[in-house]
């Protein structure tokens, strides 16, 4: 005997792309995948990327993962080969001041749904890193650790992770002491010695409690601080 309604069968595919396979065959794709870099930096810019591959993986792709588990030197070469072969990609910066004034959460749902919109397609579903983004054209799921179970969101983690480590290597030069290029923003002993020596400079977050710390005992602003 048959069962009704009919259920969608997921079938296990290659590496990351058991969802993705299973939103193509119902007649849900292409599918995009979002996620972002540097939430929980002190510094820099919150970096969020769309991709949408292409429905057959790519050999030059095999090695996509989450961003975090992969070597820098993994991370840049894959960068040219998403961008090469997917079928859309978009990555947008959303700069401090800008975090400072929504929060740190709207940032990353706004970035998101920009993110989305700069697709040169149209997805017919969105998967998200961990959080579920209101307010997107399409219908969308959050997936936890989603860049380590979805190709298109691991894709998406690669495009904003390379792209916001190459920021901050070109705010070094923007704002030397504080070594950008080496801990990329993020609040490490080093960093924090820079900080309490030079002050936050325009490119630190306000709002982040670590950095108004040090301008409230300061007292006043320090290395180009707003």
């Amino acid at each position: 005997m048959s069962s009704w309604p009919p259920r969608t069968v997921i079938r296990r595919s290659s590496g990351l792309r058991t969802m993705e396979s299973a939103l193509v065959r119902s007649g849900l794709g292409p599918v995009a995948g979002v996620d972002e870099a540097g939430r929980g930096a002190c510094a820099g810019p919150l970096v969020v990327a769309a991709c949408i591959l292409a429905a057959r993986p790519h050999p030059a792709l095999s090695r996509l993962d989450d961003s975090k588990k992969l070597t820098e030197k993994s991370r840049e070469e894959l960068f040219p080969m998403i961008t090469r072969l997917a079928v859309s990609w978009s990555v947008v910066q959303v700069p401090a001041w800008e975090v400072d004034a929504i929060g740190v959460h709207v940032a990353n749902i706004e970035g998101m749904r920009r993110a989305v919109a700069g697709l040169g397609e149209t997805p017919g579903y969105v998967l998200t890193d961990g959080f579920r983004v209101p307010g997107l054209p399409v219908p969308s799921l959050p997936v936890i650790g989603g860049d380590g179970a979805a190709a298109c969101i691991a894709a998406a983690s690669v495009l904003a992770k390379v792209t916001r480590d190459r920021t901050m290597v070109d705010l070094e030069d923007a704002y030397p002491g504080y070594g950008f290029a080496v801990h990329k923003g993020y609040s490490t002993a080093a960093h924090m010695s820079a900080l309490h020596e030079l002050g936050p400079s325009d490119e630190h977050r306000y709002s982040y409690a670590n950095v108004a710390a040090v301008r409230d005992r300061a007292g006043a602003t320090v290395g180009g601080a707003r």
